[in-house]
């Protein structure tokens, strides 16, 4: 019986491992676009990468399907972001019956708190200019609660610090040596390579928000998922909604926010890829703040998109949000 038992593991064993790989590949899920591409710049030719929510979608009130838990089911390994982000992540893992190895690419990143999050993303740097100042104070309580049901008690959008995304590619490359050792050069020279390409992204950045001047470095954004690129590099990011897409922003905060942008003389407020125009449409309109632009997230663009990659996406972010703030 024990025999029999032995050679039925070694058969799962077997079967899984040929299933896990795809032409030679180490078959890798990645949870959204941004992970996907990092994973592929790490894994290079020896992986295959699946995305789950893919181009310009929305993480946050994404869905699974029976096919994507075939394609966990199917996956080696699987790289999440963690921090609360998906927060359907555990049931797909679950239901799946994966025996992928699973990479939090956050791991030892230092959270944001909602709270501070909310204060850099500047829901407080104005509250004495409101004209409603209790309306206000009613109005961040609010996004703290909706932050804290959808995500716990930290912000999720860490990928906004490039430094961040050093620490994720290190542990992708830790999670993908560890399923295909015979692939630890590959993946460190990748890594390495990449590593270098996101210091000198990190330090462009930083020269870029260094020449605004002082008083123009606030930006209006359709979500809170910006607390990450606020605290790094020295903006000041505000928002109707909270920091997940599920949770609608109320008529208290969208006053909040009208009034703030006319008191601190905003001139400029930006969509984002996965969210809905229209609100951001509504406060400009009515504060007579220009459409700047749309920022990229939570997601990449498409392939043929200016938001291709993390990298052009960064780019691109800093190219819109310079243009706008500069002028």
């Amino acid at each position: 019986m024990i025999t029999r038992r032995l050679l039925l593991i070694s058969a799962a064993a077997i079967s899984f491992a040929s299933t896990a790989l795809a032409e030679g590949k180490l078959k890798v899920v990645a949870t959204f676009s941004i992970l996907g591409d990092l994973v592929a710049q790490v894994g290079g030719d020896r992986v295959e990468v699946t995305t789950l929510v893919g181009p310009d979608g929305d993480a946050h009130v994404y869905q699974p399907s029976p096919a994507d838990a075939q394609g966990v089911a199917d996956a080696a390994v699987i790289v999440a972001n963690g921090l609360g982000f998906e927060g359907w992540m555990d049931r797909l893992v679950e239901a799946s019956g994966t025996a992928a190895t699973v990479v939090i690419a956050s791991n030892t990143v230092t959270p944001i708190a909602f709270a501070e999050a909310v204060e850099e993303a500047g829901h407080d740097d104005h509250a004495d200019e409101h004209a409603d100042e209790h309306a206000e104070e009613h109005a961040d309580e609010a996004h703290d609660h909706d932050h804290a049901h959808d995500h716990g008690a930290q912000d999720p959008h860490a990928w906004q610090n490039v430094t961040n995304v050093a620490i994720y590619v290190e542990n992708i490359a830790a999670g993908l040596t560890a399923a295909d050792p015979e692939g630890a050069a590959t993946y460190k020279a990748n890594a390495t390579a990449y590593l270098a390409e996101l210091s000198v992204l990190d330090a462009d950045i930083r020269a870029a928000v260094a020449a605004l001047p002082a008083d123009r470095r606030t930006i209006v954004t359709s979500h809170d998922s910006f607390g990450y690129f606020a605290a790094a590099y020295g903006l000041t990011f505000v928002s109707p909604q909270g920091v997940s897409t599920e949770a609608e922003a109320s008529a208290m905060d969208v006053a909040a926010l009208i009034t703030q942008i006319r008191d601190a003389g905003i001139s400029a407020v930006f969509v984002e890829n996965i969210a809905d125009p229209r609100l951001l449409e509504q406060v400009a309109s009515e504060t007579g703040a220009k459409i700047g632009g749309t920022l990229f997230s939570d997601a990449l663009s498409g392939p043929d998109g200016p938001a291709s990659t993390y990298l052009a996406m960064m780019r691109n972010n800093l190219t819109q949000l310079t243009a706008a703030l500069g002028s």
